[in-house]
């Protein structure tokens, strides 16, 4: 008895082996999706193209089969019919399915069908999110591997997908390949895609997800180096019947063009740069990208004001602002040379005067010291007075502005009868 019980105790290593065996077996399986594949496109013939019935055996099939180790092999599966080898061709001896994306109808409305598909799949089992993300990058890689009509199919599905919040707008760095750009089809690629995110958005909404991401300034660089500009990116997308979108790069290239120009203005102040230096720099910038004056007088009132630490005492920052804007009249000048320029100068003033409350009372002033240092002339002035002014502080500043308005006036009625009695 005693030796039999000596006998039991040795049993334990026996136990851990055969943890150890299981997980081995594991491990072989890990690797050896070809049974899985069996198992789905089994199925899948089963259903036929009726994606209800796909939706219904894929739902239930999860319980069964382990589509968390084995999450590339089935997406491989719905997109192109079987395992894809490297680069995006199927494997000959591999046994493939036509109940996939690549072997539909090439049309928006079964593009939505399998949409579905997929969102219930994910829905249902969440943790297949990120195998999906990471499915869809490499199958953006292998596009070349694909035949037109394929291409066309996955983008109409991924524009959709990107619509209702399946994937991620950061998958498409993936398009940002260099072979895939330098071919033309990242560009082709992204025509369709963009036009089924914006069948089922609209522009704004695409806008947020790129900015999310950071990808709302990198559009261009669908194109190699030589062809990224506005005018290449505008006309081939603008032919596609992607106008909207031809706007919205046009305008975030504006946007970006104008932030660059504030940061490199300030830059200029600050070191003390030559006014001549400064207006010949902006001008570039102004015909390099097709930037207004009326732009331009606008980052420059906020460029001067941002340079300095004004005074918190309302009797002292009047003195502070005359002394400092005196100084840059000349540069502003430059860039009031259309009555526009001039009035979108005044709104400003108002705007900053109203906004920091100690330069209430400084409104006037800096008015007739832009008037006589030839930066703002009659005109404009009379028209903001009379019906373009801002409704900030409104009654404070035409109040302020009442005597000198009526004095410009009676010059101007002077200086017409002269003219007059010239004749």
């Amino acid at each position: 008895r005693v030796s039999f019980m000596n006998n039991q105790k040795p049993q334990k290593p026996t136990l851990s082996g055969q943890r150890f065996k299981t997980r081995k077996r594991d491990e072989k399986e890990r690797f050896d999706p070809t049974q899985f594949q069996d198992c789905i496109i089994q199925g899948l013939s089963e259903t036929g193209t009726d994606l209800e019935a796909v939706a219904k055996f894929l739902d239930a099939s999860g319980a069964k089969l382990d589509y968390r180790r084995y999450a590339e092999t089935l997406f491989d599966i719905l997109v192109a019919g079987g395992m894809l080898a490297p680069g995006g061709t199927l494997a000959d001896d591999m046994t493939r399915t036509n109940v996939c994306v690549f072997a539909a109808q090439e049309d928006l409305e079964t593009m939505q069908a399998f949409a579905q598909v997929f969102n219930k799949l994910i829905r249902r089992y969440k943790y297949l999110e990120k195998g999906f993300e990471d499915e869809v990058k490499k199958l953006l890689l292998f596009l070349k591997g694909f035949s037109e009509s394929e291409r066309n199919k996955l983008a109409m599905l991924t524009g959709i997908l990107l619509a209702n919040g399946t994937l991620n707008a950061s998958i498409l760095n993936s398009l940002y390949n260099e072979n895939l750009v330098k071919e033309g089809v990242s560009a082709a690629f992204a025509v369709k895609l963009f036009k089924s995110w914006i069948n089922e958005k609209d522009i704004n909404a695409v806008a947020v997800s790129l900015r999310k991401v950071n990808m709302d300034n990198r559009l261009m660089e669908l194109f190699p180096a030589n062809k990224q500009s506005v005018e290449h990116f505008s006309k081939y997308f603008t032919e596609a019947g992607l106008k909207e979108l031809s706007e919205y790069v046009r305008n975030q290239q504006s946007i970006g063009a104008r932030k660059e120009l504030q940061k490199e203005l300030q830059e200029q102040m600050s070191r003390g740069d030559p006014f001549k230096d400064i207006i010949l720099y902006v001008k570039e910038e102004m015909k390099k990208n097709n930037i207004s004056e009326q732009t331009v007088v606008a980052i420059i009132w906020s460029s001067v004001m941002s340079t300095v630490e004004w005074n918190k005492k309302e009797e002292l920052v009047a003195e502070q602002a005359i002394k400092h804007l005196k100084q840059y009249s000349p540069l502003l000048a430059a860039f009031t040379t259309q009555g526009q320029s001039e009035l979108t100068l005044l709104l400003k003033i108002q705007e900053y005067c109203y906004d920091n409350i100690h330069f209430m009372k400084a409104f006037q002033k800096i008015v007739v010291l832009f008037y006589k240092a030839e930066v703002l002339s009659e005109e404009p002035i009379l028209k903001w007075y009379k019906d373009a002014h801002l409704a900030k502080g409104k009654s404070v500043f035409l109040e302020q502005m009442k005597k000198f308005v009526e004095w410009l006036k009676n010059a101007e009625e002077e200086s017409e009868s002269e003219a007059e009695e010239g004749d």
